[in-house]
């Protein structure tokens, strides 16, 4: 049952980064990621100690973020 209701939701298809990995994939420090989080600017789950990010949270932000300078 418990399968079924992920399909339902979609969490199943959802990918998780690690706040090391979020920090690779925006060149930035760990700590300006935690920094993102706390703060709210940047989606998380807290896993025990941990934060996951979703994926597409990454890419929203990033989307949102973009400046155009020319």
């Amino acid at each position: 049952m418990a399968a079924e209701d992920n399909t339902r939701t979609g969490i199943g298809q959802v990918t998780f980064l690690t706040v090391a990995e979020v920090a690779l994939v925006m060149r930035v420090s760990k700590m300006t990621v935690y920094r993102l989080v706390h703060s709210g600017e940047l989606a998380a789950v807290r896993v025990g100690k941990s934060f996951r990010v979703p994926e597409k949270a990454v890419d929203e932000y990033l989307r949102n973020a973009y400046f155009d300078a020319g």
